[in-house]
């Protein structure tokens, strides 16, 4: 008999229903519910599972606990490590914008060895949530508007957190959420429902889920939403029928945060024992902080709701999952003191990382890179450390953290640099606008810090009017009024694309810092000095208008296509149709001319495929990085069809200096949803787009067919 088996037939109730509960410790608040007495149930196997422990002292202690239980089953022990531990990597949807998958897996291995060193055994991560509404806050922690990109850091995020194998010491088990469809909530609003179509389901929100799976993912997390009216706790259609039964996983689906419980708040269930069959009837093995299996789960058998096997098959796929991790053959493997030479080496990924994360969104006049002489640092984020973090910094502290004032004094120590606030991040007090304005007198170019605080992205942050908060635009009018000609650069710190077009058109330079991390400060003296060139893309379309929302370049086309000669077409009265910045969009310090562009074959059978290739010029004064991006149109087809990204990669190229770009695109993948939504392979004619953006004019094209 296997050690599984046994641990089973030996337990009772209250010890099963223990490995389908995960209790949270102290270390950090992820939601409103909180649990008493958790030492004592771990130590009664009533709990077998703990999130929100961090430090190797507290996760050895929890684990002594539970090697003193009846049964000595080691804890599972998990942590929100979103983008970094200790060490604060830039927001995902930040560190996207380098469009580097190499980057992510890295980010991720160094979260999972940090993490790791700290006690810990999963991370409730990647965010695989495709969004389109920067209204809601979380789209901070995912990878932006396109599924093909979230496939990609669904693969690198999995790849780095778990490693070689799951029973690394420095590996972490990987957990894809929020599976699906959660970022597409009613009007941007956190935690509201969800309705998109069946074929939305299959060409958007589920492939970067299925690109989880096929990477090896161990555990899935399903949405606090609802969609189509069922909410996703209890959706046996997608969890238990499609994610178990057509995608293969039988790893652990481990609910959020007190989601069980609010089956009742959807109107699906009656009580807690309702609540708790429907979510192991569809397939959910371990109840994240609601008591619903532990209080439901034994009145669901008596009323014959649940059997014991559905009980036993839960509690099999947890302990698989600690035994896979090794936690049996040795429960303290995880934890320990790293050298100072790899926390330097991870601080250095960290400044890397945030480097190329961050986008420049204009540069008018080459206002950037900064010439020398006086500069004003102006606004609320200029020396905000704690707030570079972004949300969910996990155990990483505000002193660890470098500002963006600390990194340009710390790079031009002979520069004279002033300072001002100016206003709060939030407040309505304007009592500090004159003396910011003033400092302009004294400068020969003016750096305005503006945005939003960590704490305003995220969970439960969603924002109606998502632009300047506070009184940040009435300092941006008194620093401009003040100017008097000279440049002014502006650096918006965010956890979503704010709406700003009338700060854009006034200013001469923009810069989408994000949230960038640990490093935020030394990366941005980077490029505002020229050490370093630009080289992100921003991987959402950026609004001009609350009223575009949600934007984005995958429509698919309509009959009546924006004509200003027709007023009968798709348009709006008061705007244009096209975002502020395009998906894709930013600038470098180099420029690059696109020519050449091949695809060959020009036809191909569904087993073969093409090379696709662009020669590139850096007709620049500087070095530079550029990204490029490949995307197909499907001119007629059974389905109406949207532009597509197929590919994105990256070249560097001295002034001057040409080079070669080439994809390898297989036929295959220009398959879509049929009428039945399986896929279908369609002969005919296939443009394709090869360019720095997905803004059409911008875009070389050719013409292959599908045969």
């Amino acid at each position: 008999m296997s050690r599984i088996d046994s641990l089973v037939a030996a337990m009772t109730l209250t010890e099963k229903l223990g490995q389908m509960t995960m209790a949270t410790g102290d270390s950090a608040v992820t939601g409103a519910v909180m649990r008493t007495g958790l030492d004592a149930g771990i130590a009664s196997g009533a709990i077998g599972n703990v999130l929100n422990i961090a430090g190797a002292d507290k996760a050895r202690a929890a684990q002594r606990l539970a090697l003193e239980s009846r049964l000595k089953i080691p804890l599972l022990l998990g942590l929100d490590i979103i983008h970094g531990h200790r060490t604060i990597f830039p927001i995902p949807l930040g560190e996207t914008a380098a469009f580097d998958p190499l980057l992510w897996e890295a980010t991720a291995r160094e979260a999972a060895k940090e993490g790791a060193a700290d006690g810990l055994h999963m991370t409730f991560a990647p965010m695989l949530d495709v969004a389109r509404d920067p209204r809601w806050g979380r789209i901070a922690e995912g990878s932006g508007e396109d599924p093909y990109v979230g496939q990609a850091m669904a693969r690198a995020k999995v790849k780095g957190f778990q490693g070689g194998r799951l029973d690394g010491a420095d590996t972490l088990a990987a957990c894809a959420k929020h599976y699906c469809a959660y970022g597409a909530p009613t009007a941007g609003r956190d935690y509201a429902t969800t309705d998109v179509t069946p074929r939305a389901l299959r060409e958007i929100y589920l492939p970067p889920f299925e690109a989880a799976l096929n990477a090896g993912v161990a555990t899935v997390m399903p949405a606090f939403s609802s969609i189509d009216g069922i909410p996703l706790s209890a959706h046996r259609g997608l969890l238990k029928d499609y994610l178990r039964g057509k995608l293969g996983f039988d790893g652990v689906i481990v609910s959020d945060y007190n989601a069980i419980a609010e089956l009742i708040h959807h109107g699906v269930a009656a009580d807690v024992v309702e609540a708790a069959a429907l979510a192991l009837k569809a397939g959910i093995d371990i109840d994240m902080m609601a008591n619903a299996y532990h209080d439901g789960l034994p009145a669901a058998l008596q009323r014959g709701l649940v059997t014991m096997t559905d009980i036993d098959t839960a509690v099999r796929r947890v302990l698989r999952l600690k035994e896979q991790l090794g936690l049996f053959d040795d429960p303290y493997r995880r934890g320990g003191v790293e050298s100072a030479t790899v926390l330097a080496a991870r601080r250095q990924l960290a400044r890397e990382a945030a480097t190329r994360s961050i986008v420049l969104l204009k540069n008018d006049g080459a206002a950037l890179p900064l010439a020398e002489g006086r500069l004003a640092v102006i606004g609320p984020l200029a020396d905000a450390a704690g707030d570079m973090r972004g949300c969910w910094s996990a155990a990483g502290v505000a002193s660890d953290c470098v500002s963006a004032l600390a990194g340009l004094r710390f790079a031009l120590p002979h520069q004279s640099i002033l300072y001002a606030p100016g206003v709060d991040i939030e407040s309505d007090d304007e009592s500090g606008i004159a003396a910011g304005a003033a400092l302009c007198d004294e400068a020969d170019a003016i750096l305005l810090c503006l945005g939003e605080s960590a704490a305003m992205s995220g969970e439960a942050c969603s924002r109606a009017h998502p632009g300047l908060p506070g009184k940040q635009a009435a300092l941006v009018d008194a620093v401009l009024a003040r100017a008097g000609g000279k440049k002014v650069i502006a650096i918006l710190f965010s956890g979503r694309p704010l709406v700003v077009p009338d700060l854009v058109a006034r200013v001469d330079a923009v810069l989408a810092a994000w949230a960038p991390g640990c490093e935020a400060g030394n990366a941005l003296a980077d490029l505002l000095t020229g050490r370093a060139s630009p080289s992100a893309r921003t991987p959402v379309s950026w609004p001009r208008a609350v009223g575009q929302i949600p934007v984005f370049f995958g429509e698919r086309p309509t009959g009546r296509p924006a004509s200003s000669a027709d007023h009968y077409t798709s348009k709006y009265l008061d705007v244009p149709n096209e975002p502020l910045f395009p998906f894709g969009h930013g600038l470098t310090y180099g420029d690059f001319a696109y020519t050449g562009l091949q695809a060959t074959p020009d036809r191909a059978a569904e087993a073969d495929g093409f090379t696709v290739s662009v020669t590139l010029t850096n007709q620049g004064p500087r070095a530079a990085g550029e990204t490029v991006f490949l995307f197909t149109r499907d001119k007629v087809a059974s389905i109406s069809r949207p532009m597509e990204l197929k590919g994105f990669s990256r070249i560097t190229l001295q002034p001057g200096e040409s080079g070669t770009v080439s994809f390898s695109l297989a036929a295959r993948d220009l398959r879509f949803p049929g009428p039945d939504l399986e896929p279908l392979y369609e002969p005919g004619e296939i443009e394709i787009l090869a360019g720095p953006s997905a803004d059409r004019a911008r875009l070389l094209s050719a013409t292959v067919r599908l045969v």
